[in-house]
């Protein structure tokens, strides 16, 4: 899965030789898109991957979606073996500072896991957790707390 730069083929029409009083000949060369991002950083990681796993309610069970973004994330890092990363374990407002901070724990470490199983060096694998201290989305609704249980994958 190579997730390169994004590249289209642009006709330009090439001159003639010198000394040819042909038209020119039309060839097709490669554009890069300028606004898509370098290779191996964050944020390429975030556009063409993603950088999050969600969970559901009081739980560090990986989901089948879950699952699915950390495969593409071990296929990604492959790509890249000169990095690391840092896996975030995060939770929603509700409960103690204590139980989640264990709780993303739980998260970040079942993420972690998945990655190893799937074949990835663990000495390139950090954990930590935020628990509810650094939410993603600022609301107290579901859809807000929704959003909070993640583990999100920071690449070193």
């Amino acid at each position: 899965m190579a997730t390169m730069a994004v590249c289209s083929l642009v006709a330009v029409t090439m001159p003639p030789p010198p000394g040819d009083g042909g038209d020119g000949v039309e060839v097709e060369v490669a554009s890069v898109d300028p606004s898509a991002p370098i290779p191996g950083t964050q944020e390429d990681l975030v556009q063409n991957v993603g950088d999050r796993v969600f969970f559901n309610y009081d739980s560090a069970v990986l989901t089948p979606e879950g699952r699915r973004t950390l495969e593409r994330q071990a296929e990604w890092l492959r790509l890249f073996p000169e990095h690391s990363i840092m896996i975030e374990g995060h939770a929603d407002e509700r409960g103690t500072r204590e139980y989640n901070l264990a709780l993303g724990e739980r998260r970040a470490t079942a993420a972690r896991d998945y990655l190893i199983a799937y074949g990835m060096d663990s000495s390139r694998l950090n954990t930590t957790s935020y628990g509810k201290e650094r939410p993603y989305a600022l609301g107290h609704n579901e859809e807000s707390w929704s959003l909070n249980r993640r583990s999100v994958t920071v690449v070193n």
